[in-house]
Formats: C-alpha cells, sequence, structure tokens
C-alpha cells in the first residue's frame, strides 16, 4: 500500500510478503517526493527511477507511465506511486499472478498478487479509511486487514513500513519518520508494530538525550520516561531514564533501576562510570558519582 496522509503530508508505504526480506525490494520513498512500491517480480527501478521522476517534475501518473514504458515485462510488474500532491497512479500487469488487483481511493492505492482470495485489495482501502491517527498506524492496519481476508496465498514471512515528510529538511534524521524492515519472521506484522513501538520509545529517547546535553533536566526527564513507559523492558532506554533521575536529584529513585542493570551486566555499571567521567552530563553534575560508590 501507498498512501499520502492528507492532514500531515506525509508520505507512507507499507507491504507484506512470504518473500524474504521485501523490505530491500518492493517499497520506496523520499521526502517532499513520493512513496512508491513495486512488486510481482519486483525491479526496484520501478523505486528509484520512479522516484527520480518525480523528483524531477513528472506526476505519479507520468513517472509511473515511463518506468513502466522502458521495461520490456511490465506485463509481469505491479506497482503504484503517491506523491506529495496525493497523485496515485497504480498498475497490475495481466500476467501478474492471481488473484492480484488493485484498488485506488483518495491519496492511497493498495495492490496485491498471489493473494489467496479476489478483492482483499479493497478490504485494505476500507480499512486504512476507517481507522485514524498517524500514517504509519493506518498503513499496518491496512496490511493487517489484507491478512485476515486471506493474504499471501503462501502465508507471511517478511514486512515493511517506510514514512517520510512531506518536505525535505535534506537530514534524513528528520525526513524518514519510519523505515523498518522484518526480514524473516513467522508472524511479521507482529513484529512490525512492535519494531514501531520502540521507534517511538527512541525517538523520546533521542529527544531526552538533546535537553539532558543542553541542560535541560526537566525536560529530559519527561522524554526518558515517556520512552521507557513505551518499552519498559528495553534495559537501553531504562538507563538514560536512570540517569536523568539522578542528575534531576531523584537519586534514591534512580538508584534501585541502576542497581537492577548492574546486575544484570557489569557493562551497564562500566557504561555509568563513562558517563559520569564524560563531559555529556550539565556541569556540575555528580549524581552518578554518588550513586557509583553508593
Amino acid at each position: 500500500m501507498v498512501a499520502r496522509a492528507a492532514e500531515t503530508g506525509h508520505l507512507g508505504v507499507a507491504v507484506q510478503s512470504h518473500y524474504f526480506s521485501v523490505g530491500s525490494v518492493s517499497p520506496h520513498a523520499d521526502a517532499g517526493v513520493a512513496a512508491v512500491t513495486i512488486q510481482s517480480f519486483a525491479k526496484p527501478s520501478y523505486g528509484t527511477e520512479g522516484l527520480r521522476l518525480i523528483r524531477e517534475g513528472a506526476s505519479a501518473h507520468e513517472a509511473l507511465a515511463t518506468v513502466r514504458g522502458r521495461d520490456q515485462h511490465a506485463e509481469y510488474r505491479q506497482s503504484a506511486m503517491v506523491d506529495t500532491q496525493g497523485r496515485v497512479a497504480v498498475y497490475t500487469g495481466e500476467r501478474c499472478i492471481p488473484e492480484a488487483g488493485h484498488h485506488a481511493g483518495d491519496g492511497y492505492a493498495c495492490l496485491g498478487n498471489m493473494l489467496l482470495e479476489p478483492g482483499i485489495w479493497k478490504r485494505m482501502g476500507a480499512a486504512f479509511e476507517s481507522e485514524q491517527g498517524e500514517l504509519v498506524d493506518r498503513l499496518i492496519v491496512s496490511l493487517e486487514a489484507a491478512q485476515a481476508a486471506g493474504g499471501d496465498l503462501r502465508g507471511r514471512r517478511s514486512a515493511a513500513v517506510i514514512v517520510v515528510n512531506a518536505e525535505s529538511s535534506g537530514d534524513p534524521a528528520v525526513d524518514v519518520l519510519f523505515n523498518l524492515r522484518v526480514e524473516d519472521h513467522d508472524q511479521p506484522l507482529q513484529e512490525l508494530k512492535r519494531l514501531v513501538t520502540l521507534k517511538r520509545a527512541f525517538h523520546h529517547n533521542s529527544r531526552g538525550d538533546h535537553h539532558l546535553r543542553n541542560g535541560d533536566v526537566d525536560a529530559a526527564l519527561r522524554e526518558f520516561s515517556m520512552a521507557v513507559s513505551m518499552a519498559p523492558a528495553h534495559e537501553e532506554l531504562v538507563f538514560w531514564q536512570a540517569v536523568a533521575m539522578a542528575v534531576a536529584g531523584f537519586e534514591k529513585e534512580a538508584e534501585p533501576l541502576f542497581r537492577e542493570l548492574f546486575d544484570s551486566s557489569r557493562n551497564w555499571r562500566l557504561l555509568a562510570e563513562r558517563v559520569a567521567r564524560s563531559r555529556y552530563l550539565p556541569e556540575g553534575s555528580h549524581a552518578l558519582d554518588e550513586i557509583l560508590a553508593g
């Protein structure tokens, strides 16, 4: 599925398949340009060339028509593109393996081949339209609807999602909101959803890191706490929350978190020692020294 979120302008593409590492082949997206998928005997140049053409001024329809025109085996391909204006182009070649087809809606397209049942693409569209929230969640809901309706007749082994900003800043750290792949898994969508949650958690962790390095301890503490609330079992997130708590003056509350980490691996103590000696913490902070000495 490819889609543009009308509210934010975000562009996204999501895919699930039985094929190994479908995320390395099918989905393509660039901030401020388009989102593209190519599948059914996938030829990745549909993605790279499609994005190039749209970047240079072509519409989604023009780009897809151009790459199809250059492909001697276009009748075996299935592809969809959506550009920053929400224009959608989608194509299912007549020699794609049944069940194969597509459905285009307002700013999105759903498509599939080798599906167990006909019309699954329409169920994807209905699920996408009924779901509220961020584009990444709506894309995954559409894939879940396809799976619930029978999905790939071979089963499922891999999945991927990419979501990018409406405009390009030139900084991938800002422009790419999600770029996640499940290469091979018996429940790829379930695993993809777990990775989306972790991505969100580490986004808050990164914001906390920024605030802590710049001396805004209260803001750092809020961000690190949010990260841990999303993934409480992830030791990396717990460590940085504990650091922020200690620096904020909550040494007693932070100490049991550190002790549990230190008991799980001596490397967490080593990291705490190195953080305490570095220039990472706000100037004059000795909270870790006190905890390490205890």
